[in-house]
């Protein structure tokens, strides 16, 4: 509960000293412990048909269940555009991608940078451009039915090493823009991607004048369109104590050259105000300010934004925390004796615990949470963006 929430993670940031009564196995327990069968890889029911998706799940359900999946990987639930990052940092999502190729319209490779060197632009990054790993995701993800979809790739780019004298000659010289995206373009041609997943958007806006940033996209999407190549825009979310850098102004203004925008609704909280990774009320809301309801053609609008789901958590502690995957989160759970905590105002899981480590808050994606905010997408008209695959847990996939 909301009231639950906030007194619990006052009490544990601020008297970490007290005396708390938590739900622990405790590692130096003298009890036995029942024996689990963790079950793992292809299954034949879903998480579904074993009735595991609750909002108060019990941690042994997650230990046993977590690395299991339906054994149909070609089954696709959700209808909406659905986007998955992977990073190079990160090698089980280059599997989860290749195992749930199916589910997803689009994967992003974070891997690209277009860097600055004297008067040229330079596409770097491309070492860690994987061409079997691409083949293979092509592969699995191929249309065998005419109304099926295939798999694209759009890369991640950033801009790397630009001075700001770099950034103001591009954002000013129609020229300049026109060299870089030709590099652009040679990139996409060499290695065969579809387009390009451009991250800018956030470092610049509220710094310069829109019509600047305006006229980079642009030009970029139309230069890019030009070649049957296309262009996903990453937006910032609304967040009401700072200024609002993405808006329905210039969604009207950029929504037609767009292919898609990977709307990043995640890390609302941080270690200075420890809470949910993303609040249901607050995806709703980003969406809603960008494309409300009863605007001009908002079906189309929706229709591109991609909200954007953490497949990771956070651990919160005394010292501060840090983000969590997998791993650490099956580490930590296997503490908790029976319930994930349910909070009814974000829709999202947590719990607390004590190890030889510390103490812990950790919140952290549940079926039950992801399930909800894919009936949001739904509901909303909008697709998905996964930030990022590996991250979760496989189970999560049977949900899409």
């Amino acid at each position: 509960m909301p009231n639950f929430k906030t007194l619990a993670i006052f009490l544990f940031m601020c008297l970490s000293c007290c005396r708390i009564s938590l739900s622990t196995i405790s590692p130096n327990s003298k009890g036995k412990q029942k024996e689990i069968k963790l079950l793992s890889g292809p299954q034949d029911k879903d998480v579904f048909e074993l009735k595991l998706i609750s909002e108060e799940p019990l941690a042994t359900d997650i230990i046993v269940h977590n690395e299991a999946y339906y054994k149909d990987t070609k089954i696709r639930r959700f209808n909406g555009t659905a986007l998955g990052y992977v990073t190079p940092w990160n090698s089980h999502g280059y599997d989860i991608a290749k195992i749930f190729a199916k589910k997803f319209d689009i994967i992003s490779p974070v891997w690209l940078q277009i860097v600055k060197k004297k008067n040229n632009y330079t596409l770097a990054g491309t070492h860690d451009v994987d061409a079997s790993w691409l083949s293979d995701v092509r592969r699995k993800g191929k249309v065998q039915m005419p109304q099926q979809r295939a798999v694209k790739i759009f890369p991640r780019v950033i801009f790397d090493y630009f001075t700001d004298s770099d950034i103001k000659l591009l954002l000013s010289d129609a020229q300049e823009r026109s060299k870089l995206n030709n590099e652009l373009i040679r990139g996409c041609q060499e290695y065969g991607f579809d387009g390009v997943v451009l991250e800018v958007w956030s470092q610049l806006a509220g710094r310069i004048d829109d019509n600047y940033l305006y006229a980079l996209v642009l030009q970029m999407a139309k230069d890019l369109e030009k070649q049957r190549l296309q262009l996903i825009l990453v937006i910032p979310p609304y967040r009401k104590e700072m200024p609002n850098l993405f808006g329905e102004k210039h969604m009207e203004r950029l929504y037609k050259h767009i292919y898609a925008f990977s709307l990043m609704t995640y890390d609302y909280s941080n270690f200075q105000r420890p809470g949910a990774n993303s609040p249901l009320y607050w995806a709703r809301r980003a969406i809603e300010l960008i494309a409300p309801d009863g605007c001009h053609d908002v079906e189309e609008k929706r229709r591109k934004i991609l909200m954007g789901l953490n497949m990771y958590g956070n651990d919160y502690t005394p010292d501060g925390g840090t983000p969590i995957t997998y791993s650490k989160y099956l580490e930590l759970i296997r503490h908790v004796k029976k319930h994930l905590t349910y909070d009814e105002r974000d829709v999202e899981n947590f719990f607390e615990v004590k190890t030889q480590t510390g103490r812990h808050i950790v919140f952290y994606p549940t079926l039950h949470s992801i399930h909800e905010r894919i009936k949001l997408a739904q509901e909303l008209g909008v697709g998905v963006s996964l930030w990022e695959l590996g991250q979760g847990l496989n189970y999560f996939y049977d949900l899409f």
